[in-house]
């Protein structure tokens, strides 16, 4: 089973692909002030993260996570309840 921490570098990466060039990227970055992700990018990096790791991310996710630390910890959580292991 993949770890949280696995699912954090991922992610970090991923988030790499859509922040501004030059943009530091940490796990409590904030997506929206920090970065100042759009909800388009943000949209599309929900999909690129839905097909990596094979998950179905419900846009509400977004009122409850605002950095990739607490993203990884919902695609987790998702990841889990898909093999039906809670």
């Amino acid at each position: 089973m993949i770890t949280q921490e696995a699912i954090l570098q991922r992610v970090l990466m991923l988030i790499g692909r859509f922040a501004p060039p030059g943009a530091s990227i940490y796990p409590d970055t904030d997506l929206a002030q920090d970065l100042g992700m759009e909800s388009i990018k943000v949209m599309d990096m929900l999909m690129e993260l839905e097909d990596e790791f094979d998950i179905s991310i419900h846009l509400n996710i977004l009122m409850d996570v605002r950095t990739p630390a607490q993203l990884s910890h919902a695609i987790l959580n998702l990841m889990e309840h898909a093999d039906g292991t809670v």
